[in-house]
Parts: C-alpha cells; structure tokens; sequence
C-alpha cells in the first residue's frame, strides 16, 4: 500500500510541477514539450529524483494510448473543408514523405555510424514522421495565425503518417530479428489493411459515436467519458484487425467533430485537457526511461543524423511531394521546417527494445537526440519561419467572452451567452437595427440582473448579457459582431505585411485597376473581378494570404466568404522575394 501511495505521490508531483515550469519556461519562447522531457531526465536514474525506471512495455503501452488520444482530439479540432482542401498533398506527406525521409536518413546513418543497411534503414523508419503531439500543440499553443492551405497540410498530414512510419519500424524489426524478409506481396497487403482498414474502422466508429451520443440520453458529464472509452476502443479494436488504430481514432474524431452531437462543447473542453495530459505523460516517461550516461557515446552521431534530418532529408522530401500540387517555394520551405518530431520516434525505438533486437540502445539513443534536436531548433523558431517566410497572417480580432449551451441535435441551433463590452460593435447600432448573422436571434437581454422588455429597448449597454439562438456556423460572425473593433492594432504588427498597401474589394472589376495603378493586364480580363481573376491564376482552392504577380504589382488574397474572395490586398512594390524581403528587415531589426 504504501509503495502505491509513494508512486502516486511521484507521478503527481511530476505533473504539477512540470507544468508550472512549463507556464514559466514558455514566456522564454522555450517549446512546453522539451521542459516536460527535461523534468523526466531529472527525476530519472542519473537525475536527482533517482527513479530507477526500465519498464519498456509499460511506456509502449501508456505511450499508444496518450497518442490515440492526441489524434482524437486532432480530429475533433479538425475541419472537413480543411481536408479536402489539403487531402492529396498531406497523403502524399504521409506516405511518400515518410518513405523518403527514412530513405535519406538511412544514407546519411550508414556513412556517420558502423550500422549496417538495415539498421540504418531502421533508424530512417523511426524518425522519419512527423509528430501530431507536438505539431498540434506547438501549432496552437504560439497562437500562430498561418495560411489554411499551410497550417492544415502540416496538421493532417501528422494525423495520418504514423501508421507509415510504424508499418516501416515493426517490418525492419521483423526483417532483423528473423533474417529473412517478408514477400512484396505480403508487405503491400499489410500496409493496404493498416491504411485501408484504419480509415473503415474510423469511419464506421465515428458515426457509430454520434448516433450513441444523439439515440441514447445520458447525465451531461458521461459525454467526455463516453468518448474516451471509445476513442480507445476504437483503437484497441483496429489493432485486433490489423488495422491502423492511430488513423482509426484520427478519422473517428474527425467525424465526430465535424457532426451535430448532444455533448459538443463539454466532450471538447473535456479533450482539450485530456490531450494536455496526454503529452505530458508521454514526455515524463520518456525522460525517465532515457539514462543520460548511456547516451553520451551517441551523442555526436545522434546530433549528426538530426542534422542530416532537418537540412536535407525532410526538405528533399517535402519539395517532392509538394511540387506537383503547386505549393510555393516559401510554403514548402515552412512546411519543411515544421517537420517537428516529438515522442512518436522515441516511441517507436521501444519496439526493437521489446523485440530483442542486438543494438536496440543505438536505435533509442538516435532517436532521443533527433528529438530534442527537433524542438530546440524548429520548435523554438517556428514564428520567425512563419514570419522570414511571409506566411504570418495579422492575428484575428480577439473574439468576446462567449459561452454556448449546447441543445444536441434536437435543434440545428445552439444558444450563445455573449457579455456587452465597452466599445464593442453591437454597441454602435440601434437594437432594432443590429446586423445579426441569418438565422440568428436575440432571446434575452439582461442588464443589472433584470430581463429587458427587449421591444423597448433602444441600445445595448455595457455589461448586458444576451443569449442569442444561432446556428453553430454563425458563431464566429456573432464573435465579431461582440468583439472590439480592430483599431488599436498597430499597422507594423506581425503579419500585416503580407497583406499588400492597399485594400480593394474583391469585386473590383480589373479594368478599373489597370486605370488606377497603370498595370497591364490582357484586355480580355478587364471586366472580370479581381477574386475571379486571381482565382483562375492560381489552379488550387485560394485561401488567406495567397498571392499572385501581375506585371509589377502582387495581388493579396485578404478575405473569403463561402468560396468568394471579397477582399485583395495590393503590393505595389514586391521587388523582392518574401522570404528575402524579410530576411532584410530581420537583420535591420537585430
């Protein structure tokens, strides 16, 4: 009993106060997830807490159940116009993106260290997806305002690619511990069943998910636990199958996201810490079962593969796959950067440990070193990338305080609690004449506690309480309405300057800007709109802060509604490349 309660104790003091170091360590710009593995380090066997801790299987086991809950919120957070817009792109990222990577790294491993082919190869496999843990938070938690296309590459391209990267370790693994590879053949369906089957289980598990949570009524807070429990079960039962069980639970989250559910708002609240947990847990027990005395004779070939990872193996790999979809040269530069590795390769390197295979401390000590490699460097720097890259959106205005109660599916409406603020922009319109989103209605008005006579009222005050009945996809225009207008804002902030110098409406036909500026543009365009004319010239879905050349102007896409640009930015003089431009005004700035 007591040995249960000393574990308790342990476990969570180790929590708590990492996470209060992490607060702290964060206004450094130090990535949370490298303070989490530190405080594991520390209280491991050549730290200062002393925790003699080796139980590979136990780490594997907690390890795949934090990342199955990782991807399910991914999922829940991820939106299905973002997929279709990034599906083909993201796919071949996960696939022949890892494949490559581990390719290159395998070369570089079997020059630098006395490995052979296989193991080399191997060492590839481990490293070579990127981390939805880590993309996801580091994504987040920075605030970062990137263009859709750019952000929801990177993010659903670390929710699909482990599979890849595990189909890749257990063959390796397999091949080293039995001698004799598996038949092509054999691979090529195992590989087909793991991606295939994944998708099916996800599928049907999600939509399985919404009908329990919509045909059978239970108390409001079992909605998270009934999630959780299924986020599980969907993942322990894909793996029954053979299936992928990180792309089951990523698919059966992102179906559940994307539907109307009793429970919405408190099972995604609910997630939201529980995916904090999640990654917290994963990096403490890593950093208590790395033994730092063991790691100091890979330390320099360990530094060298991270190395040949991030400069070269990654960014081949990214150019390949994201050419033919026509990124651009700053897109795919970011995107290349932002292959973050977080605990997933550490993860995987359990697996020759566990199988028995000679070596296996060379495997995990490589991939602890790409590890911290990965966060220090580009974790660290991601919002100067975003920035040197021209790919930094200006900050969306800060929405109001707002609380939804969620009424399920026996309405295709929720209720929305907004409180008045000073100076916000209902404050500027009559009651009578406030410009409320379609199918939207105010219900009640409450001020110093008293529900208004809302037929007599003539404006808002500050202070008041309105719940108004809306449609869940005319929340963020209410947002806005609630919000404080964006004047306080300086023009230099980050991000603005994507934007161009001028403003013009998306509907501005281009014949009245060729007169305005003296641009030449084929006369045939002329009474074409500038939305429509930038949309035929860039041969993919347009999103926020796309832009094209016409001539010696750019064109800025600013704003879209539905699949119309209403507002385009104008550079005037876009001499230089993006990336150069602000390479210039960092080194001015230093």
């Amino acid at each position: 009993m007591s040995q249960a309660n000393e574990i308790l104790f342990i476990a969570s003091l180790l929590v708590l106060v990492s996470i209060f170091a992490g607060s702290a360590s964060s206004r450094l710009g130090v990535p949370f997830l490298l303070i989490f593995l530190g405080f594991g380090l520390l209280a491991g066997i050549d730290g200062p807490g002393g925790i003699d801790f080796t139980d590979f299987g136990l780490t594997y086991t907690i390890g795949s159940a934090a990342l199955a809950i990782i991807l399910f919120d991914g999922g829940l957070r991820t939106k299905f116009g973002t997929v279709r817009l990034v599906a083909g792109p993201a796919l071949g990222l996960a696939t022949l993106g890892v494949l490559a990577t581990a390719g290159v790294v395998a070369a570089a491993t079997h020059w630098l260290t006395d490995l052979n082919w296989l193991q080399s190869f191997l060492v590839g496999a481990i490293v070579g997806s990127t981390d939805a843990a880590a993309v996801f938070f580091l994504l987040n938690v920075r605030g970062l305002a990137l263009q859709k296309r750019v952000s929801g590459t990177l993010e659903v391209e670390s929710g699909i690619n482990d599979p890849m990267a595990i189909f890749l370790t257990m063959a390796c693994v397999e091949l080293l511990r039995l001698g004799q590879p598996p038949a092509n053949i054999e691979l090529a369906v195992q590989f087909l069943v793991q991606m295939l089957g994944g998708s099916a289980i996800g599928l049907v598990g999600g939509f399985a998910l919404v009908t329990l949570f919509n045909r059978v009524p239970v108390a409001g807070g079992l909605y998270p636990i009934v999630a959780m429990a299924a986020t599980l079960l969907i993942f322990s039962g894909a793996h029954f199958l053979h299936a992928s069980g990180y792309i089951a639970v990523y698919i059966a989250g992102l179906v559940l996201g994307n539907r109307r559910h009793r429970g919405a708002q408190v099972v995604l609240r609910f997630y939201d810490g529980l995916s904090w947990l999640g990654q917290i847990v994963m990096f403490l027990l890593l950093g208590l079962l790395m033994t730092p005395s063991e790691l100091k004779p890979h330390i320099l070939p360990g530094l060298a593969v991270a190395g040949i990872l991030i400069v070269l193996a990654r960014p081949l790999a990214v150019a390949l796959c994201l050419l033919p979809f026509r990124y651009t040269w700053p897109e795919i530069g970011f995107i290349a950067w932002v292959g973050l590795r977080g605990a997933v390769p550490i993860f995987l390197a359990t697996i020759p440990v566990l199988a028995g295979v000679p070596d296996a401390g060379v495997f995990i000590s490589i991939a602890f070193f790409c590890v911290v490699a990965s966060l220090l460097l580009q974790g660290w720097t991601i919002g100067v990338a975003a920035r040197l890259f021209g790919l930094e959106l200006p900050p969306p205005v800060e929405a109001p305080t707002r609380t939804d109660i969620d009424l399920g599916n026996t309405l295709d409406r929720d209720i929305a609690s907004y409180k008045v603020e000073p100076g916000c922009i209902a404050m500027g319109y009559a009651y009578a004449e406030m410009p409320l989103p379609r199918r939207c209605r105010i219900i009640t008005v409450i001020r110093e506690g008293t529900v208004m006579d809302r037929s007599k009222l003539e404006r808002l005050e500050t202070g008041d309480y309105l719940l108004v009945l809306a449609p869940p996809e005319q929340l963020f225009s209410l947002d806005r309405l609630f919000a404080l207008p964006d004047k306080g804002r300086r023009a230099s902030a980050p991000g603005d300057e994507v934007f161009g110098e001028f403003v013009i409406p998306g509907d501005t036909l281009i014949g009245a800007v060729v007169a305005m500026y003296g641009i030449e543009v084929d006369a045939k365009f002329h009474q074409e709109p500038v939305g429509a004319f930038i949309r035929h010239r860039l041969r993919h879905g347009a999103v926020v802060g796309d832009r094209i050349r016409v001539g010696p102007v750019e064109f800025v896409v600013r704003e879209i509604k539905g699949n119309r640009i209403v507002s385009v930015g104008l550079e005037l003089e876009p001499e230089e490349h993006p990336v150069i431009r602000r390479f210039r005004k960092l080194l001015r700035l230093s």
